[in-house]
């Protein structure tokens, strides 16, 4: 990780503003993203800075100064209900208002691809503000904020949650992920055999062999982990709680710590614990310049007030 002289810095954003591949903005996130990592590497321990540099362990492009955290999960219900004295925002008095105070808090919801990686349990937050809408003008509405989600927050990582219980909104996210067939948003559909009907995980697993979503999630196994309904699944295997988030992903490379290894019982009792002691340490100085110097936890809206 070491630095980069003023002509390398200069020629990579050269590359990048020229780039006849990207646009305005993936141009802006990567300028800013060099200029991120041209600042040092939180303080590391030797082993550490060595594994990371050796490609032993991968901080998973997360920046050299973590200024905000991986996942934020905010209280979308407590959003749509209260609105935003930050954003100037009234509660949502319908489906319209809910889906558009939506659309406006994801654009002011961090993370490490400026994008927001979790979305809400979109079926249960939006049900209360259905009121009297036909089925049709349920789908015609949801219809429009998919395809929305993914033209202007194209990213893999944003994840969706639907599910148990099986409401019009529900049926109208199935139906219109299956017909758009999107990359964006991804979708967990949370489980549990004593909520959920079994004409709707029919439906569910019909929408698997159509766009390959949602994933589907035990929910009763989460619930015993978590508040029950106090959680959000963010990507196919990771679920946090709401109201939360998770700070920073750092990976361990197995295949490159296993070629490493002399045997077998030398990979679980030397090679392995030798790694996760500096995934330890990465995530440790990674954290602490998170909480003790970004000022993300003192002055972000999500923190004081969750998104009120």
């Amino acid at each position: 990780m070491p630095h980069s002289s003023p002509d390398a810095l200069q020629q990579r954003c050269q590359h990048i503003v020229t780039s006849p591949v990207l646009t305005p903005e993936q141009k802006r996130h990567f300028l800013a993203l060099e200029a991120e990592n041209n600042l040092p590497y939180p303080a590391l321990p030797e082993a550490a800075r060595a594994a990371l540099e050796e490609g032993f362990i991968c901080d998973m492009f997360e920046g050299h100064a973590p200024y905000k955290p991986r996942y934020v999960l905010p209280d979308y219900a407590k959003f749509l209900a209260n609105g935003s004295e930050w954003l100037e925002l009234e509660g949502a008095k319908d489906l319209d208002d809910a889906l558009s105070l939506l659309t406006i808090l994801y654009h002011h919801v961090p993370s490490v691809t400026s994008m927001p990686v979790y979305l809400g349990q979109l079926d249960a937050i939006l049900t209360p503000y259905v009121r009297i809408l036909t089925q049709e003008e349920i789908d015609s509405r949801i219809k429009r904020f998919w395809r929305y989600l993914d033209r202007t927050l194209p990213d893999a990582f944003m994840h969706a949650n639907i599910g148990p219980a099986d409401t019009p909104v529900t049926r109208a996210i199935l139906r219109a992920d299956a017909e758009l067939k999107q990359v964006a948003p991804n979708l967990t559909f949370i489980y549990d055999p004593d909520i959920t009907p079994d004409d709707l995980l029919l439906e569910v697993a019909k929408n698997i062999c159509e766009c390959s979503k949602p994933h589907i999630s035990n929910g009763p196994m989460n619930d015993k982990i978590f508040t029950k309904g106090r959680y959000g699944v963010v990507s196919c295997y990771n679920s946090l709680p709401l109201a939360g988030g998770g700070s920073t992903l750092v990976r361990l490379n197995l295949k490159a710590i296993a070629e490493r290894s002399t045997s077998i019982e030398n990979f679980f009792t030397r090679t392995l614990p030798h790694y996760c002691q500096q995934q330890i340490a990465i995530i440790d100085a990674r954290c602490d310049f998170l909480y003790g110097q970004s000022g993300f936890f003192e002055n972000s809206f999500l923190v004081k007030r969750g998104a009120d």
